[in-house]
């Protein structure tokens, strides 16, 4: 590698690392070679058949009975003890973990579509979903069908009620999920999962599998009272992902964070690949409807890669995403060879991912983004700002309440001409009063509107958007939350 390389002025400049570090690093193991997918479906709505609707709901009306997302008992007995009764259909095929703060259900989808390419057949599973519970688990790049989703409920159903009645809590909905998932990858069968934690990493339902391949996207404050209060003390349980010799692909990570997870690896004898150092983004450029991208990978250089998506984050999660399919493939370890240029190019092409920075709408232009943390929120504004050539940007926020709400709000402040407060129909949503109360204090009253329902914001922000003019250049981004974006998706017509 020469001083010209450009590789090398990526590092100096997106790496913030310790020296201390290089102790941990040393014992460590790196991947790097010397050298030189099939299409996804949108979001899917309801079933247009009534009586088939009508059976989603009760599986879904059967599944809200159970604790939400939110509510915790931080323990993998119950989905352990689930896959028991089910005969372990997690151990019938490999796996990629993937954890993180931001940017992971992009880069599971990133991950499905270039192994689609190169002919495997896949399953991903990813949390929240934008409009359709059934989003959540995929078969070759494609949400499972309601009919296949109620069908595999009422296959688990009775395991569930088994494992319920021995447990002293019973299942969650998300780990009924799981075992869906698994269950449903296995019964395929899957050539490899693709696998989104729900929270953190050690104690999360989707922790029952024993992954060749952990990926770490960036970790960030969020879920601070249930993870820690540091970005180290977040990392500590997001490592619990790493498994006894499994390769790790590490995105850029605070100092802390990386040296738990550096440390974890050395204790477990993983191998360890890591953004900036053995793979990354060597250079980036803004294309129509999307970017055009050259990656250094395990295996080499990739070259001239178009991206659909938006943002310097989304060209991250493409490196992250290859580096994992190359470990996944041996790429850096048993083989010397890169992937095949025009697979690569052929699948990163085809990625989409609802619901970030997805225009749905023109004239005036809509964009919607689930940023619903800080981290997220600047990653939005600078991929908005870069993207976008809005000369006035209305936002509508809808948040949750259990967010850093006002480290969001400071995030977009700079880039909103003014904003509609919301609030979308979960019980998590904050209440649109205290919402407005705390965007007061951060936008100041003239820049605030209030509109309890959403479809009244989504109007009040477009009228905003085109007070100037049809060619003014006004825009609307809603964001603050995967669920305000995914009703939004509804109202505007698409899914």
């Amino acid at each position: 590698m020469t001083d010209s390389d450009p590789f090398d002025e990526i590092i100096e400049a997106e790496t913030d690392r310790d020296p201390d570090l290089a102790v941990i690093e040393a014992g460590s193991r790196t991947l790097r070679a010397q050298g030189t997918g099939a299409p996804q479906a949108d979001v899917p709505g309801r079933p247009e058949d009534p009586a088939l609707d009508k059976a989603l709901r009760t599986v879904e009306a059967d599944l809200a009975t159970r604790w939400g997302e939110t509510k915790l008992e931080p323990s993998v007995s119950r989905i352990a003890a689930l896959m028991d009764v089910l005969g372990d259909p997690q151990r019938s095929y490999p796996s990629i973990h993937i954890t993180g703060t931001n940017g992971k259900t992009s880069t599971a989808r990133m991950i499905e579509a270039l192994l689609g390419a190169f002919e495997l057949r896949t399953g991903r599973y990813t949390s929240p979903h934008v409009q359709s519970i059934t989003e959540r688990i995929s078969l070759d790049g494609a949400p499972i069908s309601a009919e296949r989703f109620i069908e595999t409920y009422e296959d688990i159903k009775p395991y569930v009620e088994m494992v319920d009645a021995q447990q002293e809590f019973r299942l969650s909905f998300f780990e009924v999920l799981t075992g869906m998932a698994y269950a449903a990858f296995a019964d395929a069968p899957v050539d490899v999962a693709v696998v989104e934690v729900g929270m953190g990493g050690t104690w999360d339902a989707t922790n029952v599998i024993d992954a060749d391949v952990a990926v770490v996207t960036p970790i960030d404050l969020d879920h601070t009272d249930r993870l820690g209060g540091t970005t180290g003390a977040i990392a500590t349980e997001k490592a619990g992902i790493i498994k006894q010799d499994a390769t790790v692909i590490l995105a850029q990570q605070p100092v802390d964070a990386a040296q738990v997870l550096l440390k974890k690896a050395v204790e477990v004898d993983a191998t360890v690949a890591r953004e900036g150092l053995e793979f990354g983004v060597v250079s980036r450029s803004v294309a129509v409807g999307g970017q055009l991208i050259n990656l250094r990978g395990l295996g080499g250089e990739y070259e001239e890669i178009y991206l659909p998506l938006h943002g310097p984050y989304q060209a991250h999660n493409a490196a992250v995403a290859l580096a994992a399919v190359e470990a996944f493939f041996g790429v850096g370890a048993q083989r010397p060879d890169p992937l095949a240029i025009d697979t690569v190019r052929k699948a990163f092409a085809s990625v989409t991912s609802p619901g970030r920075l997805e225009v749905v709408r023109r004239s005036p232009t809509v964009v919607l983004d689930a940023a619903h943390n800080p981290a997220g929120a600047r990653a939005t504004a600078e991929a908005v700002a870069e993207a976008f050539d809005f000369s006035r940007l209305i936002g509508v926020i809808g948040a949750s309440g259990d967010k850093d709400v006002r480290g969001l709000l400071e995030a977009f402040e700079p880039m909103f001409a003014e904003v509609v407060v919301t609030q979308n129909s979960s019980h998590r949503a904050m209440d649109v009063d205290e919402l407005a109360g705390i965007a007061v204090e951060v936008f100041g009253d003239e820049r605030v509107q209030v509109e309890p329902r959403l479809p009244d914001a989504l109007e009040a922000a477009i009228t905003l958007a085109e007070e100037d003019g049809e060619f003014a250049g006004g825009g609307v981004l809603v964001t603050g939350s995967v669920i305000t974006v995914g009703e939004a998706r509804l109202l505007l017509g698409r899914g």
